[in-house]
């Protein structure tokens, strides 16, 4: 029952709380005047910073201090952004005792609204004082700096997304989850084992320390050996030049569907992602599907190869391939699949085929391959003219980049909470998961050539020449509205390296029927997901021919959801492209394949 003084004490918050918002109010008028007063002498300053912009620095890499100073004069610029933000981190501050006394109520009525939930902090024990502070602290502080960027009005928005990366990547590294006196669930581990997971932990830590001082593969990978336990669906390499070995698989039904299959994987990858053990083999399941299925492996390019660029990959790699194809299998079109960059390079044979009036093609299937890299993800934050040239000057000495630093590169764009997450993990919890045959493959690098990899950065990356129907084969542009077959595109959820968003915009370009798949997972393990596999589900939505643009978003809300593996609604989608069954083909002779064949997995792929 409320008390008369109970019902003072409430009137009385109530005209503080009003009190309160009016002086808050005040005080963002007078911020905003204050900026105002000062806004010609921060354009004074933007105008000379923007000066030095302008002067190359010798494909020097910019300095990230120049970009925080480009984002800092850009808000400066701003009076009312500058107040906006001023005005959030003062309420955040005024908020934060709140979260001591209820934290419950503080979380739904914090000044920059509820905060994003993070599977870091959802266990009971981070509810507990003091972890209950040190959790909301950190979140709120990873809020405000997004809302910093979310209204950056100044040109430089390049320089300033890396700003806003680098420094996330700094906030993730002093989350609360990350440290042992300040994560409760570290805590109570180490409690429950006497602190041997701590022991446990730093051995884990000396190993990996030794096995990379020394190069040596991490422990348990010797089980994943190529041609004996990965690699190893049953095939002949019946064709192979300077740049690619063709492997033409052995049928496993006694009949098959009309239409070959052929796989064109990503060069900054070894195709065995797409055979790895049988159990999640893509190459071995299509074969038991019934279908005739030719894959590229491609070369591991040395010194010697500096010279071989994105038209030797098309010419000796895709069209080469689809013209060894035709001559196992004349009269039938091709169902052709690309991942990654294997996807790219698939859409411009595709687009240089649709120009010339060659209809070799009866469908592409692109799996996490961006087409338009107008919005690449992260890994465009360290594209721009200078680092590009800065790329070249590393590879120059040697023809190549290797692939430790193309991995270091792609460890640098992930998830910086699920990398701390991960250290964690193994290092304090002790806790390591046993090697698999994904985690062997993803070890087992390639390296690329320079002028490939230079061709590659420029033409899509810096310019978006593909998109925009300015790259040039044969000294002609191609345009992707020049793909006359159906397309099966992937994205998947948590990827990185070709976002999923980025992978849709292929719904600009093509007129073509369109089936989009959004799947569970990110660019690897997204798209090895055979069927059988617990928690994978897919979302699909099919866009006729010159069909309506939907938005991404909208797309989302719309398409049709799905349990399981997207391997089966493709393999049905292949189906319906694909005509009458025929008696499987014969391999070549020797004769025509410089006297012998090859068993798979090749030779390439020891490179």
């Amino acid at each position: 029952m409320n008390t008369p003084k109970k019902a003072a004490a409430s009137n009385a918050a109530k005209s503080n709380r009003i009190l309160h918002s009016s002086k808050s109010e005040s005080q963002s008028l007078a911020l905003a005047k204050n900026a105002g007063a000062q806004d010609v002498s921060f354009k004074a300053i933007s105008r000379k910073h923007k000066t030095n912009l302008e002067r190359p620095e010798d494909f020097k890499p910019e300095p990230l201090t120049n970009s925080f100073q480009d984002w800092l004069v850009g808000l400066l610029e701003d009076p009312r952004n500058l107040a906006r933000i001023k005005e959030r981190m003062q309420q955040t501050l005024r908020d934060l005792p709140s979260f001591i006394n209820q934290l419950e109520q503080a979380v739904k009525d914090v000044p920059l609204g509820p905060i994003k939930p993070d599977q870091r902090y959802q266990d009971d024990l981070w509810k507990g004082w003091p972890f209950n502070i040190y959790s909301q602290s950190f979140l709120h502080l990873k809020q405000w700096w997004t809302e910093a960027f979310s209204k950056f009005p100044g040109e430089h928005k390049h320089q300033i997304t890396m700003v806003h990366f680098a420094t996330l990547q700094f906030i993730e590294s002093m989350s609360p989850a990350n440290f042992i006196l300040t994560n409760p669930e570290l805590i109570a581990r180490t409690i429950k084992e006497g602190g041997a997971n701590l022991l446990r932990g730093q051995g884990y830590w000396m190993e990996d320390t030794f096995r990379s001082l020394f190069k040596l593969p991490a422990k348990g990978f010797e089980k994943f050996v190529v041609g004996r336990d990965v690699a190893i669906t049953p095939g002949k390499v019946i064709f192979k030049d300077d740049l690619m070995e063709l492997i033409q698989y052995t049928p496993s039904t006694k009949s098959v569907k009309a239409q070959p299959i052929l796989i064109v994987p990503a060069w900054i990858m070894k195709y065995y992602i797409l055979d790895l053990s049988p159990d999640n083999s893509m190459i071995k399941h299509l074969v038991d599907q019934g279908h005739t299925v030719f894959a590229i492996s491609w070369k591991n390019p040395t010194s010697e190869d500096r010279y071989m660029g994105l038209d030797d990959y098309l010419n000796l790699g895709v069209l080469g391939a689809l013209d060894q194809i035709n001559q196992v299998c004349p009269g039938q079109k091709v169902n052709a699949v690309g991942y990654c960059l294997g996807g790219t390079l698939l859409s411009i044979a595709a687009a240089k085929l649709g120009r010339d009036k060659d209809d070799r093609l009866a469908s592409i299937t692109l799996l996490a391959a961006q087409t338009d890299f107008s919005e690449p993800g992260n890994i465009g934050m360290f594209i721009d003219q200078a680092k590009v040239g800065f790329i070249e000057s590393l590879m120059r000495p040697s023809g190549y980049l290797d692939s430790v630093q193309m991995s270091s590169a792609f460890q640098m764009i992930g998830s910086a909470d699920r990398k701390w997450a991960q250290l964690t993990k193994e290092y304090i919890l002790g806790e390591r998961s046993p090697p698999n045959d994904l985690m062997a493959w993803n070890a087992d690098g390639t390296r690329l050539s320079i002028r490939m990899h230079s061709q590659y950065l420029r033409h899509m990356y810096l310019n978006n020449d593909l998109a925009k129907g300015r790259y040039r084969v044969a000294d002609k542009p191609i345009h992707l509205e020049d793909i006359t077959c159906p397309v099966f595109a992937v994205g998947t959820a948590q990827d990185f390296v070709a976002p999923w968003r980025s992978v849709y915009k292929i719904h600009h370009h093509v007129k073509t029927p369109i089936e989009f798949v959004l799947t569970s997972g990110g660019h690897n393990a997204g798209i090895v997901s055979p069927p059988g596999l617990k928690h994978r589900s897919y979302k699909f939505l099919t866009r006729a021919a010159n069909g309506k643009y939907i938005p991404p978003d909208d797309w989302v809300s719309i398409a049709n959801p799905a349990e399981g593996s997207w391997w089966e609604h493709w393999t049905q989608w292949l189906d319906q492209h694909s005509t009458s069954s025929i008696k499987p083909p014969s391999f070549p002779s020797p004769s025509s394949t410089a006297g012998k064949l090859v068993d798979a997995p090749g030779e390439y792929v020891f490179q």
